[in-house]
């Protein structure tokens, strides 16, 4: 059998691993001699040493190979490094190839380059140990495990030549995520999708102990990963020699493998679901590392993790170790006298766009600009508020529906959702594109096609994984999900969260399109599933991010709906979460009158408010959609009731509104904000969530203690729509009744009102457990006063 690689090349990709072993190496130890022109001393070393060893030389190897067959045969291949800690190798290897000097001049190929790249690594002003967003080529930081597979299938839809190289580490195998990631080769399109080529790289340990997938022997990694739908290539083994022509001929027969697999299906029309190669990496960790520190095994073993040679002050035998360690790569047959890496290896490496440092979908993709329609063409006819009914999420779904039309020869906009497109009315869309589905097909089955963009799978992790890999990569959409389970993506949530922070700060970071959540089968109309289902708490998690990445919206009707999703749509490195309701609702605003209200992000509405010759006796401010509907009809009982009263209602759509403008770019104006919520009246202020989180918004501003919050207290059941209003405190009744309460000099007149009120929710206790369902006069309100 032919060797893969020529004597030649082989020395010479061993030697290009050599270089990278060593930088990596260098960076997690050194401040200074960082080509070992002298002895190693203490003064060379860092004060602390923090950094991660084990995963980092398979990382280098994998590298050095990719870069064989990208620049043999031309291929657009972006690296995703799964393994939490491979910062080193990555740095590493971006600046072997070039790109990370052209990024930071500053770390310039000298050898006062290498001293500023081995000093900079995981020291205060310098860089993380992850492969964060500093790092060039990265998509994926891997702080978190279990989201680099799922990222990587993000990136390859809609990418249809593009390979992405993920790597998957053993211990970020165990991840919940990452074990359901291994289904997403089921939704690739060889037509035009491109390809992720998995290496699962088992080197056998995790921090402390082995991992599971490690002490399986091959015979069952195979069954497995074949009954995921791979075909599985294996390389194994310790001895460089050896290794460097396994891994070249299994990356040899696995790009041919996708070669093969998009042509047959772009050129001969093959539609069945392929079986996609995969690459099992055996390799010691901490390999070519020390293989024994004081008499412990180290090399293959848990121990070479994170920092093999430690204590080196106390220790001094240590630091000849470590000089011993660097100095086995011979450094001298790697850089010339100016620290610069030989011509001969420079070599190896790709040019250009083609390196995987350098390459255009990890740095905001090869954009293609998203045609979306004007959203006033699908808005809802309202002559006088709260007579016309609609579902808001139906509306939104027409419009979006056109967004698909419109992308459709550009393929750069898909919806992902856990199995809800249709529960949360969004239906219209798939009148204009499938659901993306490469599975065998039943006669009965309906909306389902290899070219869909809409994607459905029941794991949020998946469909928020697949988005930002989308996103990361140039492209746009959107993820809709049921209010309550879109906690289970929280912590994803927090890592993009932080990559936009951070990536925002680099000058030459691209920017990329928002993601974008839309929360529906909210708490308020979850009567049917119960308390499992009733959860309003996601938003308070996204007002602790910085406050220029996130913004939360809260649509009263479907004109302000379609404002806001349409506004959401045109903006970049930002997370935005709306959340609206699906549910029949009263519509409030017309089309124009909802785009003056969402530009302003909170306002009065005239109609319902009677003060305008006068200072108001209360602000009656409402935001969300149930909130809204309750908070207008307790004013329509005050004003029936309380005739003489002067009511004036704030509604919010932009919930950072609230904020102090010094906490908030969205905040509004403290002479705005004062002027309508007054300096000194009472706010009775009905909102979607937890009454806290208006409180934390507000606490800086001039009458926040006026300010009385109704909200989800946590208290649930299945029950009737107007129930759930009622034990949460959030209905009509409670909230006239804090109002009397609240009015200065009100009560004693006001007494007689207020016990009419508690006795309304009397009956309505009584009706609702005698019927099963809202009392006619709930079920039937609508805002009686028209426009003002």
């Amino acid at each position: 059998m032919t060797a893969a690689l020529k004597p030649e090349e082989l020395a010479l990709i061993d030697r290009y691993w050599r270089a990278a072993n060593y930088l990596s190496v260098g960076q997690i130890y050194l401040l200074d001699n960082p080509l070992l022109r002298e002895p190693l001393t203490l003064d060379h070393v860092k004060p602390r040493l923090l950094g991660h060893w084990g995963t980092t030389p398979g990382l280098n190897f994998l590298y050095a190979h990719l870069n064989r067959i990208i620049k043999r045969d031309d291929l657009d291949v972006v690296f995703i490094c799964g393994p939490g800690h491979g910062g080193p190798a990555m740095v590493a290897n971006t600046y072997l190839e070039g790109s990370y000097s052209e990024i930071y001049p500053e770390i310039a190929e000298s050898e006062d380059g290498l001293r500023r790249l081995f000093r900079q690594f995981s020291f205060p002003g310098g860089i993380p140990s992850h492969a964060s967003p500093d790092t060039p080529g990265s998509i994926h930081e891997g702080g978190e495990l279990g989201y680099a597979l799922v990222h990587a299938y993000g990136a390859a839809f809609d990418n249809p030549d593009l390979v992405v190289a993920c790597v998957v580490g053993d211990g970020e195998a165990e991840t919940g995520p990452l074990a359901a990631s291994w289904h997403s080769n089921k939704f690739v399109n060889p037509v035009h999708d491109g390809a992720v080529l998995p290496i699962l790289h088992l080197n056998g340990y995790k921090i402390a102990g082995p991992t599971i997938l490690g002490r399986l022997g091959d015979e069952e990694i195979r069954k497995l990963f074949e009954g995921l739908g791979h075909e599985v290539l294996f390389v194994e083994g310790s001895e460089p020699a050896l290794m460097h022509q396994a891994m070249a001929a299994a990356f040899d027969q696995a790009f041919a493998r996708i070669r093969a697999i998009q042509q047959a299906a772009r050129s001969k029309g093959e539609t069945e679901r392929p079986r996609w190669p995969m690459i099992v990496l055996r390799s010691p960790k901490g390999w070519t590392g020390p293989k024994e520190v004081d008499g412990l095994k180290t090399e293959g073993f848990w121990r070479s993790h994170q920092v093999p040679l430690s204590g080196l002050a106390e220790k001094p035998g240590h630091l000849a170790l470590l000089e011993s360690w660097m100095r086995s790569y011979e450094p001298g047959q790697l850089f010339d006298a100016e620290g610069r890496l030989l011509p001969e290896l420079k070599e190896l490496a790709p040019k250009g766009d083609r390196r995987m440092g350098a390459n255009p979908h990890t740095n905001g993709g090869r954009k293609s600009h998203l045609h979306c329609p004007d959203p006033r063409a699908f808005a809802v006819t309202v002559t006088s508020p709260g007579q016309t009914s609609a579902e808001a999420t139906r509306v939104l779904g027409h419009y979006l529906g056109e967004v698909m039309r419109l992308s459709a020869e550009a393929r750069n906009f898909r919806i992902m959702g856990p199995d809800e497109t249709t529960s949360n009315r969004l239906d219209a869309v798939l009148e204009v594109t499938d659901r993306t589905w490469m599975e065998p097909h039943l006669p009965e089955d309906i909306h389902l096609s290899p070219d869909g963009r809409v994607m459905e799978v029941l794991s949020e992790h998946l469909c928020q994984g697949w988005l930002e890999g989308y996103l990361l990569t140039g492209r746009h959409g959107l993820f809709n999900c049921y209010e309550a389970f879109i906690h289970i993506v929280d912590s994803m949530f927090n890592q993009h969260a932080k990559w936009l922070k951070v990536s925002r700060e680099l000058a030459w970071r691209q920017p990329i399109a928002s993601f974008n959540y839309l929360l529906s089968s909210h708490v308020w109309r979850q009567d049917h599933n119960g308390f499992s289902h009733q959860d309003p708490g996601f938003v308070d998690l996204v007002a602790n991010k910085k406050a220029d990445i996130v913004r939360v919206y809260l649509p009263p009707d479907a004109n302000t709906l379609l404002y806001v999703a349409d506004h959401c749509l045109h903006t970049y490195d930002r997370i935005n979460v709306i959340v609206a309701g699906k549910q029949p609702a009263p519509q409030w605003l017309d089309m124009e009158a909802a785009v003056r209200h969402c530009r302003a992000g909170i306002g009065l509405w005239d109609f319902a408010c009677n003060d305008q010759d006068s200072e108001p006796d209360v602000v009656m401010a409402c935001a969300g959609d149930v909130p809204t509907l309750e908070t207008l009809a307790a004013v329509d009982l005050l004003r029936q009731h309380c005739p003489s009263l002067k009511i004036r209602v704030v509604n919010v759509v932009d919930l950072m509104a609230l904020q102090d403008p010094s906490q908030h770019p969205h905040g509004l104006d403290q002479r705005e904000f004062d002027g309508l919520f007054t300096t000194d009246k009472p706010v009775i202020f009905a909102y979607h969530g937890y009454p806290y989180l208006i409180h934390r918004l507000t606490y800086r501003r001039t009458n926040h203690e006026n300010f009385h919050v109704h909200g989800f207290k946590e208290e649930g059941t299945t029950t009737t729509p107007f129930d759930m209003t009622v034990i949460n405190g959030l209905d009509r009744f409670h909230l006239a009744i804090a109002a009397i309460d609240r009015i200065p000099g009100l009560l004693p007149a006001a007494a007689h009102v207020k016990q009419a009120l508690r006795n309304k929710l009397i009956e309505h206790e009584d009706y609702v457990r005698r019927h099963g369902d809202d009392m006619p006069e709930i079920k039937n309100w609508v805002w009686p006063h028209g426009p003002n």
